[in-house]
């Protein structure tokens, strides 16, 4: 089976990792901070805070922005669901804005509809989380001018899009919102394991983000409440959560992001050749904006099901039946059986709702050949009948 996504340890990352077993610390030592360094770093951003999966720094990136009962938080229903949940961790009400028919990232024009729309029944998000889909940065700017003209915060769910850019400007900068949120999942660019990372340049929100993934402790002297009895002395101030991420983990990050720019042009140069392999199938391809540089974490296609006599699912199994890692990034989120009992339904999204219909991830990592990769064309043509 020629899996959709794979990890790339090589012989430094596993020595990374073995220096770290062999060292004083397996965690809250000093190979966290230097992991978040080199990616605040890389970025340009002011603050990174690592913890143990891009799900955690989405809570604590809403609760640092004080999410919480009685607000709301708009996401793209093309998302994992973790876009979505971490508001409801919050105990917040969770909206969806459609998404463009051409990137599938969030629809600016969609937005601003649905801003006025809440603005004149004072019922406006407190934040809104655009998703970089597949790799691709979404229209920051424009959010921005939209954030800061409605009073909203700007959470980018940029898990997809470690070493993406636009406008030259990296993914996870923060120059248009106020955290960015990456992954470091094994099939993402880059991996700790499990992992994940937030972002941002306000140092407020970094300080609160730090306490929240270690209990809510403070052990900063000048910030304390109370009278220090002695060195050994620090405060809860928060409730807080053990979401710390190991030194083992961090190494291996660490490790892998000296390859990062490897990785995305493998990533690009892989997705090139599909577009000029694929392009007189039946199928809609991924379309990169001329200012963006995609991450390609995903390589989707769009079944023309007008034009062809198989469904959404022959296809896809019979690419499993061909030895294809198929699989769809993503079933819409508010088609989910809990947020459909929180009142969604069909209808509602009907772009997303489209692209869950015909929408299969195909096999794409660093490390696929181009023997591998012809096999999936090959099973494609055979499949739709163009071979």
């Amino acid at each position: 089976m020629i899996n959709y996504g794979r990890q790339d340890i090589r012989q430094a990352d596993v020595d990374a990792v073995v220096d770290v077993l062999r060292s004083d610390f397996l965690t809250q030592g000093p190979a966290v901070p230097h992991f978040e360094e080199q990616i605040a770093t890389r970025v340009g951003a002011g603050h990174a805070i690592a913890v143990n999966s891009a799900t955690s720094a989405l809570h604590i990136a809403c609760l640092a922005l004080d999410l919480g009962p009685g607000d709301v938080l708009w996401t793209v229903p093309n998302t994992f669901i973790a876009s979505a949940n971490a508001a409801r961790y919050c105990g917040a009400d969770v909206d969806f804005v459609d998404i463009d028919a051409d990137t599938w990232n969030m629809s600016v024009p969609e937005l601003e509809a649905k801003l006025a729309a809440a603005a004149s029944e004072n019922r406006l998000p407190k934040v809104v989380v655009p998703v970089h889909f597949a790799g691709q940065p979404t229209d920051q700017e424009a959010i921005w001018d939209l954030a800061r003209e409605y009073g909203f915060r700007v959470l980018e769910d940029a898990s997809h899009a470690v070493g993406a850019s636009r406008n030259g400007e990296p993914a996870g900068s923060t120059r248009w919102s106020d955290i960015a949120i990456f992954s470091f999942h094994p099939v993402k660019i880059i991996s700790t394991g499990e992992g994940g990372m937030a972002l941002t340049c306000d140092e407020v929100l970094a300080d609160r983000m730090r306490a929240l993934r270690n209990h809510g402790i403070i052990r900063d002297a000048s910030r304390f409440r109370n009278e220090s009895p002695g060195p050994w002395y620090y405060e809860q101030q928060m409730l807080g959560f053990n979401y710390r991420l190991t030194d083992i983990q961090a190494a291996l990050g660490a490790s892998q992001l000296g390859r990062l720019d490897e990785y995305v042009a493998r990533r690009n140069a892989l997705a090139d050749r599909y577009d000029q392999a694929l392009a007189d199938l039946p199928l809609r391809l991924p379309f990169v904006r001329p200012e963006n540089v995609s991450a390609y974490h995903l390589y989707v296609v769009r079944l023309r099901l007008g034009e062809m006599a198989k469904t959404h699912r022959q296809v896809f199994e019979e690419l499993r039946d061909n030895g294809i890692g198929a699989n769809l990034h993503y079933t819409p989120v508010h088609l989910q059986p809990y947020y459909r009992d929180l009142g969604f339904t069909d209808g509602q999204l009907p772009e997303a709702e489209a692209y869950g219909d015909d929408a299969i991830t195909i096999p794409l990592y660093p490390t696929l050949t181009e023997e591998q990769q012809d096999q999936v064309v090959s099973a494609l043509e055979k499949i739709l009948d163009r071979h």
